[in-house]
Protein backbone atom coordinates (compact mmCIF):
# COMPACT_ATOMS: atom_id res chain seq x y z
CA UNK A 1 0.00 0.00 0.00
CA UNK A 2 1.61 3.10 -1.30
CA UNK A 3 1.11 6.57 -0.11
CA UNK A 4 -0.64 8.92 -2.48
CA UNK A 5 0.03 12.31 -0.73
CA UNK A 6 0.27 13.52 2.76
CA UNK A 7 -1.63 16.99 3.18
CA UNK A 8 -1.66 19.34 6.45
CA UNK A 9 -4.01 21.80 7.30
CA UNK A 10 -3.78 24.39 10.51
CA UNK A 11 -6.91 25.26 12.15
CA UNK A 12 -7.94 27.17 14.99
CA UNK A 13 -10.16 25.45 16.92
CA UNK A 14 -12.07 27.51 20.36
CA UNK A 15 -12.90 27.05 23.08
CA UNK A 16 -16.43 28.15 24.81
CA UNK A 17 -15.12 31.05 26.56
CA UNK A 18 -11.33 32.25 27.20
CA UNK A 19 -9.86 31.09 30.14
CA UNK A 20 -7.85 33.15 32.42
CA UNK A 21 -4.22 31.79 32.82
CA UNK A 22 -0.27 33.76 33.47
CA UNK A 23 0.09 34.55 30.14
CA UNK A 24 -3.35 36.45 30.15
CA UNK A 25 -6.85 35.47 28.12
CA UNK A 26 -6.31 31.93 26.04
CA UNK A 27 -9.39 31.73 23.49
CA UNK A 28 -8.32 28.46 21.87
CA UNK A 29 -5.77 26.40 20.35
CA UNK A 30 -4.47 25.97 17.00
CA UNK A 31 -3.17 22.00 15.79
CA UNK A 32 -2.34 21.39 12.23
CA UNK A 33 -4.28 18.18 11.49
CA UNK A 34 -2.78 15.32 8.96
CA UNK A 35 -4.01 13.72 6.37
CA UNK A 36 -2.16 10.79 4.55
CA UNK A 37 -3.98 9.12 1.69
CA UNK A 38 -2.77 6.26 0.25
CA UNK A 39 -3.49 4.93 -3.70
CA UNK A 40 -6.15 2.25 -2.64
CA UNK A 41 -7.73 5.28 -1.42
CA UNK A 42 -7.25 5.50 2.49
CA UNK A 43 -7.17 8.30 4.65
CA UNK A 44 -5.19 8.11 8.01
CA UNK A 45 -5.58 11.14 10.14
CA UNK A 46 -3.40 12.58 12.88
CA UNK A 47 -2.64 16.16 14.16
CA UNK A 48 0.24 18.52 15.62
CA UNK A 49 -0.02 21.04 18.79
CA UNK A 50 1.30 23.76 16.29
CA UNK A 51 0.17 25.73 13.17
CA UNK A 52 3.62 25.91 12.21
CA UNK A 53 3.93 21.95 11.70
CA UNK A 54 1.77 22.56 8.49
CA UNK A 55 4.46 23.95 6.29
CA UNK A 56 7.45 21.85 7.29
CA UNK A 57 4.94 18.93 6.20
CA UNK A 58 3.53 20.39 2.80
CA UNK A 59 6.81 21.79 1.55
CA UNK A 60 9.59 19.38 3.36
CA UNK A 61 8.10 15.96 4.32
CA UNK A 62 5.24 15.36 2.28
CA UNK A 63 7.23 15.18 -0.86
CA UNK A 64 9.71 12.71 0.54
CA UNK A 65 6.77 10.48 1.72
CA UNK A 66 5.10 10.72 -1.88
CA UNK A 67 5.26 6.63 -3.23
CA UNK A 68 6.86 5.03 -0.38
CA UNK A 69 5.00 1.92 1.71
CA UNK A 70 2.65 3.32 4.06
CA UNK A 71 3.13 0.35 6.69
CA UNK A 72 6.40 1.45 6.74
CA UNK A 73 6.80 3.72 9.71
CA UNK A 74 10.77 3.64 10.89
CA UNK A 75 11.38 4.21 7.47
CA UNK A 76 9.41 7.50 7.10
CA UNK A 77 11.09 8.87 10.20
CA UNK A 78 14.31 7.74 8.31
CA UNK A 79 13.49 10.12 5.02
CA UNK A 80 11.47 12.35 7.43
CA UNK A 81 14.19 12.83 10.29
CA UNK A 82 17.49 11.42 9.42
CA UNK A 83 19.81 13.03 11.89
CA UNK A 84 17.41 12.33 15.27
CA UNK A 85 20.16 13.91 17.44
CA UNK A 86 20.88 16.67 15.58
CA UNK A 87 17.21 17.72 15.08
CA UNK A 88 16.44 16.76 18.81
CA UNK A 89 19.07 19.49 19.75
CA UNK A 90 17.70 22.60 18.62
CA UNK A 91 15.13 24.46 20.02
CA UNK A 92 12.32 25.08 17.74
CA UNK A 93 11.09 21.52 18.11
CA UNK A 94 8.50 22.09 15.32
CA UNK A 95 9.57 19.26 12.91
CA UNK A 96 10.05 16.67 15.36
CA UNK A 97 6.42 17.85 15.73
CA UNK A 98 5.62 17.80 12.61
CA UNK A 99 6.44 14.01 11.96
CA UNK A 100 4.65 13.02 14.95
CA UNK A 101 1.50 13.69 13.46
CA UNK A 102 2.49 11.95 10.26
CA UNK A 103 3.24 8.69 12.06
CA UNK A 104 -0.24 8.81 14.10
CA UNK A 105 -1.45 9.05 10.94
CA UNK A 106 -0.30 6.10 9.66
CA UNK A 107 -0.78 4.12 12.51
CA UNK A 108 -4.24 4.76 11.70
CA UNK A 109 -3.73 3.70 8.61
CA UNK A 110 -2.47 0.58 9.87
CA UNK A 111 -5.38 0.18 11.92
CA UNK A 112 -7.92 1.16 9.20
CA UNK A 113 -5.68 -1.46 6.35
CA UNK A 114 -6.11 -4.23 8.82
CA UNK A 115 -9.15 -3.57 10.59
CA UNK A 116 -8.13 -3.37 14.00
CA UNK A 117 -8.16 -0.43 16.82
CA UNK A 118 -4.91 0.93 17.14
CA UNK A 119 -4.96 -0.44 20.96
CA UNK A 120 -4.66 -3.81 19.88
CA UNK A 121 -2.10 -2.85 17.33
CA UNK A 122 -0.02 -1.87 20.32
CA UNK A 123 -0.21 -4.79 22.04
CA UNK A 124 -3.99 -5.18 23.31
CA UNK A 125 -5.88 -3.14 26.01
CA UNK A 126 -5.44 -3.52 29.67
CA UNK A 127 -8.28 -0.72 30.48
CA UNK A 128 -11.34 0.35 28.46
CA UNK A 129 -12.19 3.42 30.84
CA UNK A 130 -9.61 5.68 30.52
CA UNK A 131 -9.60 8.34 33.49
CA UNK A 132 -9.50 11.88 32.73
CA UNK A 133 -9.60 15.38 34.58
CA UNK A 134 -12.43 17.93 33.96
CA UNK A 135 -10.49 21.63 34.02
CA UNK A 136 -11.64 25.15 36.01
CA UNK A 137 -10.06 28.31 35.37
CA UNK A 138 -11.36 31.56 35.71
CA UNK A 139 -12.63 32.34 32.42
CA UNK A 140 -13.87 35.24 30.11
CA UNK A 141 -17.28 35.14 28.77
CA UNK A 142 -18.19 33.31 25.23
CA UNK A 143 -19.96 33.64 22.53
CA UNK A 144 -22.65 31.60 24.06
CA UNK A 145 -21.28 31.04 27.79
CA UNK A 146 -20.97 33.16 31.06
CA UNK A 147 -16.94 32.35 32.12
CA UNK A 148 -16.78 32.36 35.94
CA UNK A 149 -15.21 35.53 36.72
CA UNK A 150 -14.87 34.87 40.94
CA UNK A 151 -13.61 32.27 42.95
CA UNK A 152 -17.52 31.30 44.02
CA UNK A 153 -18.18 31.31 40.45
CA UNK A 154 -15.29 28.71 39.42
CA UNK A 155 -16.43 26.44 42.71
CA UNK A 156 -19.83 26.40 41.65
CA UNK A 157 -19.09 25.37 38.21
CA UNK A 158 -17.07 22.25 39.67
CA UNK A 159 -20.27 21.31 41.60
CA UNK A 160 -22.30 21.82 38.50
CA UNK A 161 -19.67 19.62 37.02
CA UNK A 162 -19.58 16.97 39.79
CA UNK A 163 -23.91 16.88 39.81
CA UNK A 164 -24.17 16.58 36.46
CA UNK A 165 -21.06 14.21 34.90
CA UNK A 166 -20.24 12.83 38.31
CA UNK A 167 -17.02 14.37 38.57
CA UNK A 168 -14.35 13.80 41.46
CA UNK A 169 -11.10 14.35 39.29
CA UNK A 170 -10.18 18.29 38.85
CA UNK A 171 -7.43 19.83 37.11
CA UNK A 172 -7.49 23.98 37.23
CA UNK A 173 -5.14 26.89 36.50
CA UNK A 174 -2.76 28.33 39.80
CA UNK A 175 -1.46 30.96 38.41
CA UNK A 176 -3.24 34.22 39.12
CA UNK A 177 -1.11 37.30 38.95
CA UNK A 178 -2.15 37.18 42.81
CA UNK A 179 -2.19 33.70 43.82
CA UNK A 180 -4.39 34.51 46.80
CA UNK A 181 -6.93 34.30 44.21
CA UNK A 182 -5.88 30.72 43.28
CA UNK A 183 -5.51 29.45 46.55
CA UNK A 184 -9.26 30.44 47.16
CA UNK A 185 -10.39 28.66 44.23
CA UNK A 186 -8.91 25.37 45.75
CA UNK A 187 -9.93 25.99 49.00
CA UNK A 188 -14.06 26.62 48.35
CA UNK A 189 -13.48 23.91 45.56
CA UNK A 190 -11.90 21.30 48.56
CA UNK A 191 -15.20 22.78 51.04
CA UNK A 192 -18.16 22.18 49.01
CA UNK A 193 -17.07 18.55 47.15
CA UNK A 194 -15.13 17.25 50.28
CA UNK A 195 -12.27 14.98 50.41
CA UNK A 196 -13.67 12.94 47.90
CA UNK A 197 -12.27 15.38 45.03
CA UNK A 198 -9.26 14.86 43.51
CA UNK A 199 -7.49 18.54 42.65
CA UNK A 200 -4.43 18.93 40.63
CA UNK A 201 -3.05 22.38 39.81
CA UNK A 202 -0.84 23.99 37.04
CA UNK A 203 0.98 26.56 37.44
CA UNK A 204 2.76 27.39 34.19
CA UNK A 205 6.15 28.31 36.16
CA UNK A 206 4.02 31.69 37.18
CA UNK A 207 5.74 31.70 40.88
CA UNK A 208 9.01 32.80 42.21
CA UNK A 209 10.35 29.98 44.50
CA UNK A 210 10.09 32.50 47.30
CA UNK A 211 6.28 32.66 46.68
CA UNK A 212 5.71 28.96 45.37
CA UNK A 213 7.18 28.09 49.35
CA UNK A 214 5.16 29.94 50.66
CA UNK A 215 1.91 28.95 49.03
CA UNK A 216 3.24 24.85 49.17
CA UNK A 217 2.21 24.37 52.65
CA UNK A 218 -1.27 25.44 53.06
CA UNK A 219 -1.95 23.24 49.08
CA UNK A 220 -0.57 20.43 50.86
CA UNK A 221 -3.16 21.11 53.54
CA UNK A 222 -6.03 21.33 51.37
CA UNK A 223 -4.90 17.61 49.51
CA UNK A 224 -3.56 18.88 46.52
CA UNK A 225 -2.59 15.48 44.39
CA UNK A 226 -0.33 17.32 41.79
CA UNK A 227 1.57 20.64 41.47
CA UNK A 228 2.60 21.53 37.98
CA UNK A 229 5.25 23.45 36.87
CA UNK A 230 5.40 25.30 40.33
CA UNK A 231 8.39 27.72 39.19
CA UNK A 232 10.62 28.28 36.32
CA UNK A 233 13.10 25.58 36.59
CA UNK A 234 14.18 21.87 37.11
CA UNK A 235 16.91 23.49 40.15
CA UNK A 236 14.27 25.74 41.72
CA UNK A 237 11.31 22.68 41.37
CA UNK A 238 14.42 20.56 43.35
CA UNK A 239 14.75 23.22 46.20
CA UNK A 240 10.69 23.36 46.72
CA UNK A 241 10.82 19.65 47.24
CA UNK A 242 12.67 19.97 50.55
CA UNK A 243 9.68 22.48 51.26
CA UNK A 244 6.34 20.29 50.27
CA UNK A 245 5.61 16.38 49.42
CA UNK A 246 2.78 17.09 46.70
CA UNK A 247 4.28 15.47 43.94
CA UNK A 248 5.59 18.07 41.04
CA UNK A 249 4.57 17.41 37.27
CA UNK A 250 6.43 18.90 33.89
CA UNK A 251 6.14 19.42 30.28
CA UNK A 252 9.55 19.07 29.94
CA UNK A 253 10.43 15.55 28.77
CA UNK A 254 14.03 15.22 29.90
CA UNK A 255 13.92 11.96 31.78
CA UNK A 256 18.02 12.17 32.20
CA UNK A 257 17.82 15.74 34.03
CA UNK A 258 14.71 14.19 36.14
CA UNK A 259 16.40 11.16 36.84
CA UNK A 260 19.35 13.57 37.94
CA UNK A 261 17.53 16.11 40.22
CA UNK A 262 14.92 13.77 41.40
CA UNK A 263 12.34 16.51 40.06
CA UNK A 264 9.69 16.41 38.73
CA UNK A 265 7.75 12.98 39.59
CA UNK A 266 5.75 13.00 36.45
CA UNK A 267 6.23 14.18 33.07
CA UNK A 268 2.76 15.79 31.42
CA UNK A 269 3.40 14.98 27.17
CA UNK A 270 1.98 14.22 24.27
CA UNK A 271 2.77 11.47 21.67
CA UNK A 272 3.85 13.97 18.69
CA UNK A 273 6.56 15.90 21.23
CA UNK A 274 8.39 12.65 21.28
CA UNK A 275 8.10 12.58 17.62
CA UNK A 276 5.55 9.84 17.44
CA UNK A 277 3.69 6.84 18.80
CA UNK A 278 6.59 4.46 18.93
CA UNK A 279 9.13 6.78 20.24
CA UNK A 280 6.77 7.46 22.66
CA UNK A 281 6.01 4.21 23.40
CA UNK A 282 9.77 4.03 23.87
CA UNK A 283 9.88 7.23 26.34
CA UNK A 284 6.50 5.61 28.61
CA UNK A 285 8.85 2.78 29.12
CA UNK A 286 11.79 4.02 30.63
CA UNK A 287 9.73 7.06 32.62
CA UNK A 288 8.24 3.02 33.87
CA UNK A 289 11.70 1.98 34.62
CA UNK A 290 12.56 4.97 36.41
CA UNK A 291 9.13 5.23 38.68
CA UNK A 292 8.76 8.33 36.86
CA UNK A 293 4.73 9.18 36.13
CA UNK A 294 3.28 9.98 32.72
CA UNK A 295 -0.18 11.28 31.44
CA UNK A 296 -1.35 13.05 28.40
CA UNK A 297 -2.10 16.78 28.34
CA UNK A 298 -4.89 18.86 27.06
CA UNK A 299 -6.06 20.92 24.05
CA UNK A 300 -6.06 18.77 21.25
CA UNK A 301 -8.84 17.58 18.75
CA UNK A 302 -10.99 14.51 19.09
CA UNK A 303 -7.72 13.10 16.52
CA UNK A 304 -5.34 13.73 19.00
CA UNK A 305 -7.19 13.24 21.70
CA UNK A 306 -8.45 9.85 20.41
CA UNK A 307 -4.94 8.43 20.24
CA UNK A 308 -4.23 9.54 23.53
CA UNK A 309 -7.35 7.39 24.75
CA UNK A 310 -5.79 4.18 22.74
CA UNK A 311 -2.00 4.82 23.92
CA UNK A 312 -3.56 5.06 27.70
CA UNK A 313 -5.70 1.96 27.13
CA UNK A 314 -2.60 -0.18 25.55
CA UNK A 315 0.35 1.11 28.20
CA UNK A 316 -0.83 -0.19 32.03
CA UNK A 317 1.87 2.61 33.05
CA UNK A 318 0.00 5.54 32.72
CA UNK A 319 -2.24 5.31 35.78
CA UNK A 320 -3.50 8.77 37.11
CA UNK A 321 -5.87 10.67 34.76
CA UNK A 322 -5.04 12.28 31.53
CA UNK A 323 -5.70 16.31 31.35
CA UNK A 324 -9.33 17.01 29.80
CA UNK A 325 -10.72 20.21 28.08
CA UNK A 326 -13.26 18.02 26.54
CA UNK A 327 -16.26 19.80 28.37
CA UNK A 328 -14.70 23.52 27.21
CA UNK A 329 -14.80 22.39 23.68
CA UNK A 330 -18.07 23.45 22.12
CA UNK A 331 -17.62 21.18 18.59
CA UNK A 332 -15.09 19.21 17.27
CA UNK A 333 -13.38 18.23 13.96
CA UNK A 334 -14.43 14.38 14.28
CA UNK A 335 -18.13 13.42 13.80
CA UNK A 336 -17.85 11.66 17.48
CA UNK A 337 -16.75 14.38 19.50
CA UNK A 338 -16.17 16.66 21.36
CA UNK A 339 -15.92 13.21 23.92
CA UNK A 340 -17.42 14.11 27.29
CA UNK A 341 -16.03 12.48 30.32
CA UNK A 342 -18.98 10.44 32.77
CA UNK A 343 -17.58 9.66 36.11
CA UNK A 344 -13.98 10.56 35.51
CA UNK A 345 -13.43 8.22 32.06
CA UNK A 346 -13.87 8.23 28.49
CA UNK A 347 -14.67 4.59 26.76
CA UNK A 348 -11.62 3.97 24.19
CA UNK A 349 -13.05 3.94 20.30
CA UNK A 350 -13.55 0.76 19.04
CA UNK A 351 -13.36 1.81 15.45
CA UNK A 352 -10.66 0.60 13.09
CA UNK A 353 -7.42 3.04 14.00
CA UNK A 354 -7.65 5.17 16.15
CA UNK A 355 -11.57 4.82 15.38
CA UNK A 356 -12.96 8.00 15.15
CA UNK A 357 -13.97 10.28 11.66
CA UNK A 358 -12.77 13.59 10.62
CA UNK A 359 -15.20 15.97 9.37
CA UNK A 360 -14.33 17.69 6.14
CA UNK A 361 -17.03 20.44 7.32
CA UNK A 362 -15.79 20.88 9.83
CA UNK A 363 -12.22 20.80 9.16
CA UNK A 364 -13.05 23.61 6.30
CA UNK A 365 -14.81 26.06 8.81
CA UNK A 366 -11.94 25.42 11.19
CA UNK A 367 -9.10 26.35 8.40
CA UNK A 368 -11.34 29.47 7.25
CA UNK A 369 -11.13 30.90 11.24
CA UNK A 370 -7.29 30.41 11.37
CA UNK A 371 -6.93 32.17 7.73
CA UNK A 372 -9.16 34.74 8.48
CA UNK A 373 -7.85 35.60 11.89
CA UNK A 374 -4.65 34.16 12.31
CA UNK A 375 -3.71 31.56 15.35
CA UNK A 376 -5.43 31.85 18.39
CA UNK A 377 -1.89 31.43 20.71
CA UNK A 378 -2.36 35.23 21.28
CA UNK A 379 -3.28 36.38 25.11
CA UNK A 380 -5.46 39.78 26.19
CA UNK A 381 -2.74 41.96 27.92
CA UNK A 382 -5.52 42.85 30.88
CA UNK A 383 -3.33 46.00 31.80
CA UNK A 384 -4.06 47.39 28.11
CA UNK A 385 -7.87 47.11 27.14
CA UNK A 386 -8.53 45.84 23.62
CA UNK A 387 -4.78 44.71 22.90
CA UNK A 388 -3.58 41.16 22.02
CA UNK A 389 0.16 39.98 21.91
CA UNK A 390 1.25 36.53 20.37
CA UNK A 391 2.27 33.40 22.59
CA UNK A 392 5.08 31.38 21.83
CA UNK A 393 4.58 28.59 19.63
CA UNK A 394 4.95 25.48 21.95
Amino acid sequence: MRIRRVKATPINYRLEAPYVWVFGELDGFSPTIVEVETEDGLVGIGEAPTPGAAAIINDALAPRLAGRDAFDIAGAEEVCLPFWNGVQSINDRTRIMAFGAIEMALWDLRGKAWKQPLYQLLGGAVRKEIPFTDYFSLRGDGARVKGEKTPEEVADYCVELNEGHGTTFFEGKFSTQDPKVSMKMVELIRKQLGDEAMIRIDSNQAYSLATARQLARPLEELGVRNWEDPVATSEEMRELRRHTSIPFSTHNIDIARTMELKVPDAFVGNPTAHGGINRMLRFVGACEHAGIDYWCYSGDTGIGSACYLHLCAALGWIREPNQSLFRMQPMDIIEEGPFSPKNNTVPVPEGHGLGVTLSQERLAACHRDFVENGPCNKYHDPEKPGTYRRLPLN
